[in-house]
């Protein structure tokens, strides 16, 4: 694997471009990059995301998968967040009066891997997940890895 961490970039379809600069710009605090009238794309914590206008569709929610007995959507996309910033997050989309898909709590509680995470939708029925890892070195740690070093040498609790 490489060392160093790259950008990842993801399309997705909206059906209201200004609804979607609104959610994502004011709401979620991500900046605009380059646009048209067809698309935006929006620096989202480093990474690009671009908004594509499509006519006559919409998100498409291909199941769900039950995750810690919590129906989790599928498809969804997001970030993981340091533990500070995810709380002052879903603190402004409470205080918003966003509307939660999964509302946040704390998963694996106590385990490797403990995890805040929290789930909503942008205008156009896109589902967004946010998480935070207690401890960040534990994010691609397997189950019943406690004391197993991972990648860069950390040791897992």
């Amino acid at each position: 694997m490489q060392a160093t961490l790259y950008p990842f970039h993801l399309a997705f379809p909206v059906t209201d471009l200004a609804a979607a600069r609104r959610f994502y710009v004011e709401l979620l605090g991500c900046r605009v990059g380059r646009e048209s009238d067809d698309w935006i794309d929006f620096d989202f914590w480093g990474h690009q995301i671009t908004a594509h206008r499509i006519t006559g569709g919409s998100a498409l929610v291909a199941g769900h998968n039950p995750v810690d007995g919590k129906a989790i959507p599928v498809p969804h996309f997001g970030v993981v967040l340091d533990w500070e910033t995810f709380h002052m997050l879903a603190e402004r989309l409470t205080q918003a009066g966003v509307t939660f898909v999964v509302p946040p709590y704390i998963r694996f509680a106590g385990q490797v891997g403990e995890q805040a995470t929290m789930f909503f939708c942008d205008p156009a029925g896109n589902h967004l997940e946010f998480k935070a890892f207690r401890h960040a070195a534990e994010l691609f740690a397997p189950q019943g890895a406690a004391g197993e070093q991972c990648a860069g040498g950390e040791t897992v609790r």
